[in-house]
């Protein structure tokens, strides 16, 4: 992850080379105003406290919905299908350009016609990890027109699927917890911004 003011100025005190920079994330209330700041992980310790963060959906000319794979090494849900992306803002960044942003950052393409296509709010612990997602979620449905250069610290695989498709891959192949609740909040969204032309 790029250095940022958030990041820089959180970074371990030892000043160790390879210690992680500390990641703050934006504690909000029931209503998604904001209350304060937490480090990422102990965000997602049981039982977890409720941050914001915001969820990508981008669809091919065909109206196939990107999926990503997150990649192995990452701490929480690795190895796991997804939705295009996903993640947290800063704090006092916008959801909206956290978004861009961080498509760009994992997938190496900027979405195109990105819109907002409402919020969720859910708790979903994970098993495998024992971690739980406490999160006021932003949800954005957008296009994507340009190849995809996947990062591959951060996505092990993509590939774009119908809604059929999906549903058979949803059967046998672990997801993240997360991923049917957004998917199915931003489904007014995306069928608006699809035309609905394969049925989501």
């Amino acid at each position: 992850m790029p250095t940022t003011p958030a990041t820089a100025a959180n970074s371990a005190p030892n000043g160790s080379a390879d210690a992680p920079p500390e990641i703050l994330l934006e504690l909000v209330d029931e209503s998604g105003n904001t209350i304060g700041t937490a480090e990422k992980l102990s965000a997602h310790q049981p039982p977890g406290q409720l941050h914001r963060a915001f969820s990508v959906f981008l669809f091919d000319e065909k109206g196939r919905l990107l999926l990503q794979q997150r990649a192995l090494g990452k701490y929480h849900s690795p190895g796991v299908w997804s939705n295009t992306c996903c993640g947290h803002p800063y704090p006092a960044e916008g959801p909206f350009a956290a978004a861009a942003r961080r498509t760009h950052e994992e997938l190496g393409v900027s979405p195109t016609l990105l819109a907002e296509a409402g919020t969720v709010r859910y708790n979903h612990p994970d098993p495998a990890s024992g971690l739980v997602e406490q999160e006021f979620n932003h949800l954005f449905v957008g296009l994507v027109q340009s190849p995809l250069r996947p990062d591959p610290e951060e996505v092990a695989d993509t590939q774009f699927v119908t809604p059929q498709e999906l549903a058979e891959q949803h059967a046998k192949d672990p997801f993240s917890a997360w991923f049917m609740t957004v998917l199915d909040a931003a489904r007014p969204a995306i069928r608006e911004l699809t035309g609905d032309t394969v049925g989501w």
